[in-house]
């Protein structure tokens, strides 16, 4: 059973490895090296678990392990008596994410609040010729989805922020 979690585990590491490559632009190495913390969770991954199941040498690992801690992508604690690095998400960087998502869906909804009070303005013009009127549907549909995710995303902020989570 832990021999089919691991495959699993390392199954993800390289989808949502992918998925970082593209989206966050890192490099390959840089990317399983987020996914593979992600999946590990709070207690943490060390330097040595990162060359050893990502089989990558020490120096591709500690040039990318630097890189995401500049990036503010990650964040490391010791524990007592230990002299090892364990490197967790950096919740921050969720939390500047979700930001950076709402802020992007908000310029889009008042985008589309102002082509739908021009559509309704030209609308009213062509009153005699009902062809020819825009259908508003669409963009009142669209301004109801980012109300709602937008609403949806800020509880997800709120629970992240008030601690309600374990990343």
């Amino acid at each position: 059973m832990k021999k089919n979690i691991c495959i699993e585990k390392m199954r993800l590491v390289e989808k949502l490895g992918v998925h970082f490559e593209n989206k966050e632009q890192l490099a390959p190495v840089a990317s399983r090296m987020l996914s593979y913390i992600i999946l590990t969770g709070k207690k943490g991954v060390t330097f040595e678990d990162m060359v050893t199941n990502l089989s990558a040498s020490k120096s591709t690992i500690s040039t990318h392990l630097n890189h995401l801690l500049d990036l503010k992508k990650i964040v490391y604690f010791t524990k007592t008596g230990d002299r090892k690095k364990y490197f967790v998400i950096n919740k921050d960087a969720i939390i500047q994410n979700i930001n950076k998502m709402i802020t992007e869906w908000q310029e889009e909804r008042e985008l589309h609040i102002e082509i739908k009070n021009y559509k309704e303005i030209i609308n009213l013009q062509k009153i005699d010729n009902e062809e020819e009127k825009f259908d508003l549907n669409f963009h009142s549909d669209f301004i109801n989805f980012i109300d709602e995710a937008s609403a949806s995303i800020e509880k997800l902020r709120t629970k992240i922020t008030g601690n309600h989570f374990d990343l």
